[in-house]
């Protein structure tokens, strides 16, 4: 990788110069480089130059000047740049050779592929409570977590994508209620449709019969016992949205390794197991008065700053075991944890759940699933605190590695633009920029729905429709449209934003990656040209390709980038850039027009451009249509 090899030359030379003036290396001197935005000042930039300036006491420019000499004179990079320049005040400008560059540059971003290598990633993703119809929230989620999926895969590791099903929760049993206890007479076209509008009837229903909140911690205690009437209706209920839930994922192209059912680690005895380990530390303790009086609670280290404790659950010390001996949703997230990470004596049994897919299961076979070396889990950042109690408890048992290679990907939560909640029925009068969606009230945009009128509008603004379906489209543009944004933002949910089709759609990326297609296969058509081969020829470059292909030249960094930041946005961002470089170069420079030598040339920037593009959209999980 280009960035990485100049920046490992320049810190050597940076070494030679702290130990030729006798000084220490300081902790805060960091080597970076940079895009320049414009051409002139070269296609990679550095200012260490300057950040030197104090600790060897010399001029800017004579350091940058000298660095320049080092590099050009003992330099390994010498041959992927042309020049070298040393610039006022102080900075290092790196010209590329672009013939050295694109003999290398078709297996540039393959050279990651090592990455990863002999490392499993276990990556828990999506995780709905099986109660209702998945909405937009959720579907940001596994997005993310399937695009992580493909890029660490892409990188050499080993991956595994688990979806945790919580089948013991309140959300489950208060669907299981609200079947019961209240009625609906019209019709629905999916089993999940009906769970959302019942769900959103029995929190209502609490309000004005508060007597049927005990009917509630009756089927907790049928879906926690098993076998009842009760149990076996609540798993019904959770098998069947779990399937209509998966179905909808499919459509966006998310598929999953295993199902993980939360009554499975209880039956397993996880935590009789993580009980007996967390109980052997001083760490973990019952607790004999105050509130919390009969409750078992892990301590937080007194060293370490705990987020959140304004929020009455989010305590210093966390509860695992309530004073009724009701476990938890952390303490069985604790012991899933330590098996995740192999570190329990206990496992699960499986079965066959679906195509490449199996769910644990009460009796079934055993299968080398887990034993991860990094677990990445999906969640949104309102989860911080319970993920940070799993590390903590990590830590106490002694895994200080399992610690630490144990990832919380936070994103923010999906809401809903002021226009798209008053199309729901939210009374927007006191202004607010965005409003929370809410299953309790029935209040949220549905993964069924939203696809349904994104195909539409594809279906009507497409004057072809010789490619792939609309409904392809649709998904791919929802996907994009949920992974561009950076994981921390929150995404204010608008539906005529999500449903437009220009500016930074995934529509564009698609209709840039076919232009690149329709233009190879006509070359292949056209007597004149198909027998030309495409090849890169540095002297016929012209000022419309250099932004191109300083752009491909970045892919590289850019996916390891999103690699070890763990952020598909970064992805997303690259790739719309380099559909836009692509239709300017196209309008400015006719790839099939002027001299043999042009077009050979031009057909090879074209080829390189696709492939680009293609990888990107791969690890995106978007479509590579030859034609739309």
């Amino acid at each position: 990788m280009i960035q990485q090899l100049l920046m490992n030359e320049i810190d050597q030379h940076v070494q030679a110069i702290l130990q030729e003036s006798g000084m220490e290396r300081p902790s805060t001197l960091n080597i970076l480089t940079e895009h320049p935005a414009h051409l002139e000042h070269g296609d990679y930039s550095s200012n260490i130059a300057m950040q030197l300036a104090k600790i060897v006491h010399r001029a800017p420019l004579q350091i940058a000047q000298d660095l320049q000499v080092r590099l050009e004179k003992n330099g390994r990079v010498q041959g992927l740049f042309r020049k070298v320049e040393a610039v006022q005040p102080g900075f290092l400008n790196f010209y590329l050779a672009w013939d050295i560059w694109a003999q290398r540059a078709e297996q540039a971003a393959h050279s990651l592929g090592g990455i990863g290598k002999n490392t499993k990633v276990l990556i828990e993703h999506t995780s709905i409570n099986p109660n209702k119809a998945a909405h937009v929230g959720h579907l940001r989620n596994s997005c993310i977590g399937d695009s992580l999926s493909r890029i660490l895969a892409h990188a050499g590791y080993e991956v595994e994508v688990h979806n945790y099903i919580d089948d013991l929760g309140n959300q489950l049993a208060d669907t299981v209620v609200g079947i019961l206890h209240t009625r609906t007479e019209e019709s629905f076209e999916r089993f999940g449709d009906f769970c959302w509008e019942t769900y959103a009837k029995i929190n209502q229903a609490y309000k004005s019969q508060p007597e049927l909140a005990e009917q509630r911690a009756v089927v907790l205690h049928a879906l926690e016992s098993g076998n009842s009437n009760l149990a076996w209706m609540g798993n019904l209920v959770a098998e069947r949205i779990v399937r209509e839930q998966l179905e909808e994922m499919k459509q966006f192209g998310i598929q999953y390794d295993v199902l993980v059912w939360e009554s499975s680690i209880v039956n397993a005895g996880f935590w009789d197991t993580t009980f007996e380990l967390l109980s052997q530390t001083d760490m973990f303790h019952k607790v004999a008065d105050g509130k919390l009086a009969g409750c078992w609670v892990l301590k937080n280290r007194e060293d370490e700053a705990v987020a959140d404790l304004d929020n009455a659950e989010h305590q210093g010390d966390k509860v695992l075991v309530r004073s009724n001996g009701i476990l938890t949703y952390t303490a069985k997230d604790i012991a899933y944890h330590l098996w995740k990470f192999g570190l329990l004596s206990n496992d699960f049994v499986y079965k066959k759940w679906g195509e490449g897919l199996w769910s644990t299961s009460s009796q079934g076979s055993k299968k080398k699933i887990g034993h991860a070396d990094m677990v990445i889990n999906v969640i949104d950042h309102r989860q911080q605190y319970p993920q940070e109690m799993v590390r903590l408890a990590l830590q106490v048992l002694g895994y200080e590695e399992a610690a630490s290679q144990l990832k919380h990907v936070s994103y923010g939560v999906v809401s809903l633009s002021p226009d798209t909640a008053a199309g729901l029925g939210i009374t927007i009068s006191d202004g607010k920029s965005s409003y929370a969606m809410s299953g309790r009230q029935g209040i949220g945009i549905k993964v069924a729905d939203l696809l349904d009128r994104m195909e539409s509008v594809i279906e009507v603004k497409r004057s072809k429709k010789t490619g792939i379906s609309s409904r392809t489209i649709a998904a791919a543009s929802i996907r994009y449209y949920l992974l561009k944004y950076q994981l921390q933002t929150e995404v204010i949910f608008d539906l005529d934003q999500a449903t437009e089709v220009t500016g930074n759609t995934g529509v564009y990326l698609l209709y840039a990656y076919s232009r690149a297609n329709s233009i190879l296969d006509k070359a292949k058509k056209d007597a004149r040209v198909q027998h030309l081969e495409p090849d890169f020829n540095v002297n016929l470059l012209e000022e419309q390709e250099y932004p191109l292909l300083r752009h491909i030249a970045y892919w590289p960094e850019t996916l390891a980038a999103a690699i070890q930041q763990l952020a598909p946005s970064l992805i997303c961002h690259y790739a719309f850039e380099l559909a836009a470089l692509f239709n300017h170069f196209y309008s400015a420079c006719p790839v099939l027009k002027g001299s043999e030598a042009s077009i050979r040339h031009r057909l090879w920037i074209t080829q390189i451009y696709k492939q680009t593009l293609h990888q990107a959209l791969e690890l995106l999980g978007m479509p590579t249509p030859n034609r739309l």
